[in-house]
């Protein structure tokens, strides 16, 4: 199983970024002066440690070879799953939280808000699920929203005939327990996203680059429309 990942980003910076010459943008890392135009962090959820991002990004630099002062990561053509790396690094740097969960589980959190199915892990990487479900949200409150996911995993346990008696199953109040802080911590992204008007970064682990998406379109596309 592999986990799907939810970035909350700051557009205004990412485009800023992406307009910056890649000289400046390696003097920057490698000072860690760049630090100081990150989105400020969302205390109630994780986001990736700068330090992580810049030598993942320095070395990415590196491996890009030399280029023109002035070149910047929305002028790097074409677009290679390397300049597509690039974009969505800095996607990342521009992040202030993450949410991260088994794509296995992410049923159980979605199909009971949208009363419906979903056909296939591959829809949580499609943006206009997330603007469905993000929707969904908006007609409830995070209690009740963890509860109707708890619920819905005691029933559907009791449907494969599953025991939700503790005593006879020690992972049952763990699991319990894990289930209620996932759905919370979604919720609270999501309702962070539509307050604050921020894009969702949507892929998922060992994804390629070029295909995760930031709102409506994927990095590449990200990247075009970037001056």
């Amino acid at each position: 199983m592999a986990d799907v990942i939810l970035h909350l980003v700051d557009q205004l910076t990412f485009v800023r970024l992406l307009g910056m010459p890649i000289e400046e943008i390696v003097r920057g890392m490698e000072a860690q002066t760049l630090r100081t135009l990150r989105p400020e962090a969302d205390p109630r959820l994780h986001r990736d440690f700068e330090v992580d991002l810049e030598g993942d990004l320095l070395e990415l630099a590196d491996d890009l070879g030399s280029m023109e002062g002035t070149t910047t990561p929305s002028r790097l053509q074409p677009r290679s799953q390397s300049v597509c790396e690039m974009g969505l690094l800095l996607a990342r740097w521009c992040s202030m939280a993450q949410w991260r969960c088994w794509d296995a589980r992410l049923f159980l959190y979605v199909e009971p808000m949208l009363g419906r199915e979903v056909t296939s892990s591959e829809e949580f990487l499609r943006p206009v699920l997330w603007d469905e479900f993000s929707e969904a949200l908006t007609r409830t409150d995070k209690a009740s929203y963890s509860e109707s996911v708890i619920l819905d995993w005691m029933s559907r346990r009791e449907r494969l005939g599953e025991t939700m008696e503790p005593s006879q199953d020690p992972r049952i109040l763990p699991t319990m327990e894990s289930h209620k802080s996932l759905s919370e911590s979604l919720y609270v992204l999501l309702e962070q996203a539509r307050r604050e008007g921020l894009s969702l970064l949507v892929g998922r682990e060992h994804l390629e680059p070029e295909a995760w998406h930031l709102g409506a379109t994927t990095i590449a596309e990200s990247m075009e429309a970037a001056p």
